[in-house]
């Protein structure tokens, strides 16, 4: 399958090709040139376990990667998840479900990618036998999914750009006590929004991109949404047959990433109902939702920080399909919002999505009341989906483990939420290093530790 940009000025390249670069070089983002049908293969798809469902999955679109290669590749990817269904579901009573995605080896959804995305790198490392230089921008959990990712992966050095004191104690440690000298979390001053628009600017410079072997692991890269496609699949199928038709997803998103992989399995032929946005107090995909314009404000620090975003960089593959594959007007609309903060769109389609916005004083209320009434203890994130003033059956994703938010969890309801991996951290050192959020600063720290 051939994957072309969302700004239409370079010619459709191959998946590999695709994970290698993760931004376009016209500074867009890949997607399908046409998005399968599903539904032929759904049947037999229902049958197999997580792995066989992404390598299955993932046969339609890496269709350049041998697939004995692939098997290995993904078959590999899901080792180092705690409970046998990968992607469990708990049934908190008829109307609420909640699908767990924070059993991987850094408990936070971004594992289910990030774990594949570094065997498909480790992979192409050994085929082409090139070193890689991996750039990341994270607000609390991609940066050390990425990290664990690539851990032990030869021929790869990571650097990983975070806002400074603006993600949780340990989500920091997870990227910063690792002990690995081929890693470099980068920690800034300023928002995550400071720290991704200076990484894609980095990646638009294609001269030092060659130099330094170049590769993307936030969610611009293409292979990170198809992976989070196949747990929308997988919950899809072992939903109960008379709710699977009738359900909304409920996804926590700043980067609108995470929804979009599910709103794509949708428009591949998967009969899902709809899907609502659920954001923090940074709530301007909410607004966009609920007015039509999508207009830039101050990034508010919050008790769900991963959410803590204003710019989601996974709007304009939304806004491709949105505006009819038409790339001159996503160029059109990109731009004006990069030069104004704003854009009021004449007549928007919502697509079937729903949006909710939830503060920390909501945050804080729905952890202590989801715990009195199920015993169920959400992570701040996974709180902003229990929003209330929605009726009708949801599967709610949880997107991170609530022991990564201990004073939260403890100020909610009084209780300490712990995990073995994070409290053997609180005993390691940490190692990071300050630069400032610019594009020449970040490159010249590069160049002086590939």
């Amino acid at each position: 399958m051939q994957f072309t940009s969302t700004r239409g000025q370079v010619p459709p390249v191959s998946f590999s090709t695709a994970v290698a670069q993760g931004l376009a070089p016209d500074g867009g983002l890949y997607l399908p040139e046409e998005l399968p049908d599903l539904k032929p293969y759904l049947s037999e798809w229902s049958k197999l376990s997580y792995a066989e469902l992404c390598e299955a999955f993932f046969r339609i679109f890496a269709t350049d990667i041998d697939p004995a290669e692939l098997k290995k590749v993904v078959r590999r990817s899901y080792t180092r998840f705690d409970h046998a269904d990968i992607a469990p579901i708990v049934k908190l009573d008829d109307e609420r479900y909640v699908l767990e995605l924070f059993h991987g080896p850094t408990l936070a959804f971004k594992d289910f990618a990030l774990q594949l995305l570094g065997n498909l790198y480790e992979s192409q490392i050994t085929r082409t036998g090139n070193r890689i230089s991996v750039l990341g921008a994270t607000s609390g959990d991609t940066g050390a999914a990425a990290i664990h990712g690539l851990l032990g992966k030869e021929g790869v050095t990571t650097f990983i750009l975070y806002p400074d004191g603006r993600i949780s104690p340990l989500q920091e440690r997870q990227m910063t006590c690792t002990g690995a000298d081929n890693v470099f979390p980068l920690a800034i001053k300023g928002s995550f929004d400071d720290a991704q628009t200076a990484m894609k600017t980095v990646f638009e410079d294609h001269e030092f991109a060659a130099e330094v072997g170049l590769s993307a692991v936030n969610s611009i890269n293409l292979a990170r949404i198809l992976a989070q496609c196949v747990y929308y699949l997988s919950a899809y199928f072992r939903l109960p047959a008379d709710v699977r038709d009738d359900i909304t997803f409920v996804v926590p998103t700043g980067n609108f990433g995470n929804v979009l992989a599910g709103w794509l399995v949708q428009r591949m032929g998967v009969p899902i109902k709809g899907f609502r946005v659920a954001t923090n107090q940074n709530d301007i995909l909410h607004r966009l939702f609920q007015t039509g314009t999508y207009q830039l404000d101050e990034v508010a620090p919050s008790v769900a920080p991963s959410m803590d975003i204003q710019v989601a960089s996974n709007f304009e593959r939304f806004l491709y399909y949105a505006e009819g594959r038409d790339s001159a007007k996503v160029r059109e609309i990109i731009q004006t919002f990069k030069q104004t903060g704003k854009y009021v769109f004449d007549q928007f389609d919502a697509a079937g999505f729903s949006s909710s916005r939830t503060d920390d004083a909501q945050i804080a209320r729905i952890i202590k009341d989801v715990y009195a009434k199920y015993g169920y203890v959400a992570d701040p994130h996974t709180a902003c989906g229990f929003a209330e003033g929605f009726e009708g059956k949801e599967i709610i994703l949880s997107t991170a483990h609530p022991a990564k938010f201990p004073d939260t969890i403890q100020a909610a309801i009084g209780e300490d939420s712990t995990h073995p991996s994070l409290e053997e951290l609180k005993q390691r050192e940490i190692v990071k290093y300050s630069v400032e959020p610019t594009p020449e600063a970040i490159k010249a720290f590069m160049r002086a530790h590939v």
